[in-house]
């Protein structure tokens, strides 16, 4: 299992947000190339980024940060996700070196863009599912949908893409231990790889998702704890190497 450090960037800083909210932030690098090769230098094998200037924009706020942090790591594979609304946005970012593409709001609100964008990327999208009480939110999390998180994660691997991320928006940034149970129930209905997001405070989380890896759960995404230092990263990643073995 991976253990995959949050990159969030606004106005070209490296922040943590509590819930989404773009008003409850902390500012923790404005060096986000130099905080990505800290994660690269714990021994980090993906990078989890996040446009979030873009995802409230609805188009790309930080591009030349993320092109800086793809050329400079190019070995590490990048998973990038918001403000993706169309083709040659994805296009971009993939000539950029990136890795993944994450369709988050766009998914939900218009999902034959997926099944078209996973023909012409094969291989390369990554939906976000972002849920509380089992409904995806959309739009940074300020609206929720009608749309169960388990049905819309179905068609979505009908359509081919890589894996799901799955985040619980009531724990997001909380420090309150993740969502081991719906994160699991989610992994169970689908055969391709979810990576578990929000909520992951310390060893013991991390733990809990590896004990069930098998059902699928492929990753997990941490921000605020290896910020903060609840979690230190190449001592958790080394963890799970040894779990692999």
């Amino acid at each position: 299992m991976l253990l995959i450090p949050a990159i969030d960037l606004k106005d070209g800083q490296c922040v943590r947000l509590r819930q989404g909210k773009m008003e409850d932030s902390t500012v923790f690098s404005d060096d986000p190339v130099a905080m990505a090769g800290r994660w690269v230098e714990a021994g980090t094998k993906r990078l989890h980024i996040v446009d979030l200037d873009g995802a409230f924009a609805g188009k790309p706020k930080n591009a030349g940060v993320i092109h800086d942090i793809a050329s400079a790591y190019p070995e590490i594979d990048i998973q990038i996700g918001g403000g993706i609304r169309d083709d040659d946005t994805i296009a971009a970012y993939l000539d950029a070196g990136v890795r993944y593409v994450i369709i988050g709001t766009q998914a939900v609100k218009d999902p034959h863009f997926v099944s078209e964008v996973c023909a012409e990327f094969p291989t390369h999208i990554i939906v976000g599912l972002d849920a509380k009480d089992g409904k995806v939110a959309v739009d940074g999390w300020s609206k929720l949908s009608k749309h169960d998180v388990i049905d819309m994660a179905q068609r979505f691997e009908n359509d081919g893409v890589s894996a799901i991320i799955y985040t619980d928006i009531s724990r997001d940034g909380m420090m309150q231990g993740v969502n081991v149970e719906a994160t699991v129930k989610l992994a169970q209905a689908v055969n391709i790889p979810v990576i578990a997001s929000g909520g992951i405070t310390n060893m013991d989380d991390i733990k809990e998702l590896s004990a069930v890896e098998d059902e699928g759960i492929m990753g997990a995404i941490t921000g605020r704890a290896i910020y903060d230092g609840s979690i230190d990263l190449a001592e958790c990643q080394a963890w799970l190497d040894s779990q692999a073995k």
